[in-house]
């Protein structure tokens, strides 16, 4: 077998690059538990994108979070944005493999959700 024909094989035998799949939030949510996603297929060159933002007014606090597909500049990006009547602080999070935005992490739930789900086997416990 010549080189070239060597060449041939071994390319024919690598795996085709395929597009990154992410999910995608439907909206963006109030609770990292309410995004409703999905998985979407990103346009070649993206990368998998999870966003919290934190907009204040007074003692009220509402933290947005939103997963996408994003091009490689919008990641490691923090700053603020201004939507429904409040300034919000965001960041930006990247990853590169398929549906790895999936994931909430502990620290982004607050107590509060993590004592309701806790709830129901409380109340078996206590009764």
């Amino acid at each position: 077998m010549s080189r070239s024909q060597l060449l041939i094989v071994l390319l024919c035998s690598l795996p085709l690059a395929g597009c990154l799949h992410c999910f995608t939030c439907l909206f963006p949510a109030i609770s990292p538990l309410d995004c409703f996603k999905f998985p979407q297929e990103c346009p070649a060159g993206q990368r998998c994108l999870s966003s919290t933002a934190i907009g204040k007014r007074g003692s009220l606090q509402v933290t947005m979070y939103e997963k996408s597909c994003a091009i490689p500049t919008q990641c490691g990006v923090s700053g603020q944005k201004y939507t429904t009547g409040l300034y919000f602080n965001y960041t930006n999070v990247c990853c590169d493999t398929d549906l790895c935005n999936g994931a909430v992490s502990v620290a982004a739930l607050s107590w509060g959700g993590v004592a309701l789900c806790l709830l129901p086997a409380l109340t078996l416990l206590l009764a």
